[in-house]
């Protein structure tokens, strides 16, 4: 598979990604907006519904994590990351990228990278009605540390499994 093949194939699992959360929130579809464009579209129009909930049903949360993982952007992922941080807490959604990393494909490992450094945004009570209207949630929520060390472990393990295979490989030419 080519460069382009695999830009392609990822523009079309965000944009199935995107689609599904824009269905779950009954936005409308964008069938007039380009194709290139179209995903990131229903990706800024659904951050902003996403936003304004309290709370969201559970149905929401697998489509979110995907379209965090699969938005190539790493600059934008954070719209699916963000609902998501305060929808079902921060503790959930490092689980769900722990578990990709761990098992995910090349392409849904790097994904997973990119949402993990979105998931340590700071939460705030004004910034979502998310919270209760004392400023509070529950701590539970948010409680991450032993999840953070096995990132770290997952992480490492498969820095050391990719520098293993390279080395076995021998040496690269830098130019070819």
């Amino acid at each position: 598979m080519t460069e382009g093949d695999r830009h392609e194939a990822s523009t079309r699992s965000f944009l199935a990604c995107a689609a599904e959360v824009a269905r779950l929130l009954d936005l409308e579809a964008a069938a007039d907006m380009p194709e290139d464009r179209r995903a990131r579209h229903l990706a800024g129009a659904a951050r902003r519904s996403l936003l304004e909930c309290a709370t969201l049903p559970e149905e929401f949360f697998h489509p979110l994590m995907a379209a965090a993982v699969y938005d190539p952007d790493p600059s934008f992922c954070r719209w699916f990351v963000e609902p998501a941080l305060y929808a079902f807490g921060r503790r959930r959604v490092m689980t769900a990228l722990l578990g990709c990393l761990r098992t995910g494909t090349t392409a849904e490992q790097a994904g997973a990278r990119r949402a993990w450094y979105c998931a340590h945004l700071p939460l705030r009570a004004d910034r979502s009605p998310a919270y209760a209207p004392s400023g509070s949630r529950e701590p539970a929520l948010d409680e991450v540390d032993d999840v953070v060390d096995q990132w770290r472990q997952s992480s490492s393990t498969q820095q050391r499994d990719h520098s293993a295979s390279e080395s076995h490989r021998g040496p690269r030419q830098a130019f070819s």
